[in-house]
C-alpha cells in the first residue's frame, strides 16, 4: 500500500439482521462508497482452496464465535488496497466491524494511520424484529448462521462484545444512531443525510 492519502472509513454496526448490508449496498450504489462486509470477506476466504485461514474461520463461525481479529483486519486491509489499486477507491463502508475490543486493537496495529475512521453508523432494531428478519433470510440465504440456535448465540455475542465497542465510539462522538425497524427507503433517507453531512 502506498503512503497516499489515508482511506476514508465508516464502520457500520448493528445486530444481526439490522439492515447493515442492505443500507451499505444503497450507499455504495448512490454515493460511490465501496462496501466491504467483514462477514462476506470471511465467507469468501473460507471457500478458497488451500487457505489455511479457512479452517480457523470455519470453526469459529460454526460455533457462533468471532473470528480472530488479525485475520479479519488483514482481509479488510487487503481488500481496501486491491480496490484502491484497481479503481482508485478511497472511501469504504466496513460493515459488521469492529465487533470486539480485539478487532479495534488489531485495526490500530494493522491499519493504523492508513485509514481515518470518520464515523460509526449504528443500526438499532428490536430483537424480535431481527429474529424474524433472520429466519426469513434463512429461507433463501443458504447461510449456516441463520438457524434459530445460532441466531441466539449471535445475539449473546453481540451484546457481550459489540455493545461496549459502540459505547466506546459514542464517547469519541463518532456514533450516528439510526433506528432501523422502518421501511428500507425510510431508513436510507436518514442514512444518506448523515453521510452527506
Amino acid at each position: 500500500m502506498t503512503d497516499a492519502e489515508p482511506f476514508r472509513v465508516v464502520f457500520v454496526l448493528g445486530g444481526p439482521g439490522a439492515g447493515k448490508g442492505t443500507q451499505c449496498q444503497l450507499l455504495s450504489d448512490n454515493l460511490g462508497w465501496a462496501h466491504l462486509s467483514a462477514g462476506d470477506l470471511l465467507r469468501a476466504e473460507r471457500k478458497k482452496e488451500g487457505s489455511e485461514l479457512a479452517d480457523v474461520i470455519n470453526k469459529n463461525i460454526s460455533e457462533g464465535k468471532i473470528v480472530p481479529s488479525e485475520i479479519t483486519v488483514t482481509l479488510i486491509k487487503n481488500a481496501m488496497a486491491e480496490l484502491r489499486e484497481a479503481k482508485g477507491q478511497t472511501k469504504f463502508l466496513i460493515d459488521g466491524f469492529p465487533r470486539s475490543e480485539g478487532n479495534v486493537n488489531s485495526w490500530k496495529e494493522v491499519v493504523g494511520e492508513k485509514a481515518r475512521v470518520e464515523c460509526v453508523l449504528f443500526f438499532e432494531c428490536p430483537e424480535d424484529i431481527l429474529t424474524s428478519r433472520l429466519l426469513e433470510r434463512a429461507k433463501t440465504s443458504g447461510r449456516n448462521d441463520d438457524s434459530i440456535d445460532v441466531i441466539r448465540k449471535r445475539f449473546a455475542t453481540y451484546h457481550e462484545e459489540s455493545m461496549p465497542i459502540i459505547q466506546m465510539y459514542e464517547q469519541e462522538g463518532k456514533v450516528r444512531k439510526i433506528i432501523s425497524d422502518k421501511a428500507i427507503e425510510e431508513v436510507y433517507k436518514e442514512v444518506e443525510s448523515i453521510m452527506k453531512e
